[in-house]
């Protein structure tokens, strides 16, 4: 189902979308989402948050792991914000 027509719940369950292949790129020294057409170059919250989406993890869980390992809490909205967006945008998809 196409993310972008699925509500983003807190049990969804994030993962990178057909085409494209998310990977650390050394030489830039940040993660970039490849797809056949080109490379979408992520800042270090994106690539923090895109290397989560691994399908298995749920929303709550993302947000938590990004908490404790930045040390910090209330990122559940720039999070979602962000998610909702790579939806649009095909680079993820979830499932009700």
């Amino acid at each position: 189902m196409n993310a972008s027509k699925t509500v983003l719940s807190s049990e969804s369950k994030p993962r990178i979308g057909p085409g494209f292949r998310l990977q650390w790129e050394p030489a830039q020294e940040r993660h970039v989402l490849l797809y056949p057409e080109g490379m979408v170059q992520l800042n270090g919250s994106a690539g923090e948050i895109m290397k989560r989406c691994d399908g298995e993890s749920s929303m709550a869980a993302i947000v938590a792991d990004l908490e404790q390992a930045f040390d910090t809490t209330g990122l559940e909205p720039e999070v979602r914000g962000f998610v909702e967006m790579a939806g649009q945008q095909n680079w993820l998809r979830w499932d009700a």
